[in-house]
């Protein structure tokens, strides 16, 4: 098969090969320079990928540390205030 560098070189593996490696978007590959216009692209295993698409609600919820969060001391609250701030 036959595959086209674009202009940002990028190189789109054809749908036949990524449909029979299960390769995904956002997979990473690792590409090894053989020699001259010779290369060995490589994805990488599964596990690697899903780190990174972890949420930030995930990551947080692997702190080892629980109830770290204490929340400042409030110097006043709205019924503090003087009623002419609202006017």
């Amino acid at each position: 098969m036959t595959a086209t560098i674009s202009a940002n070189g990028f190189i789109e593996i054809p749908p036949l090969f990524r449909e029979s490696d299960r390769v995904r978007d956002g997979q990473i590959c690792d590409i090894e320079r053989l020699g001259r216009g010779e290369y060995r692209l490589r994805v990488r295993a599964d596990e690697e990928p899903a780190r990174q698409s972890q949420s930030w609600l995930d990551i947080l919820f692997d702190c080892p540390v629980r109830d770290w969060f204490e929340p400042a001391a409030r110097r006043q609250t709205t019924d503090e205030l003087p009623a002419s701030c609202f006017e």
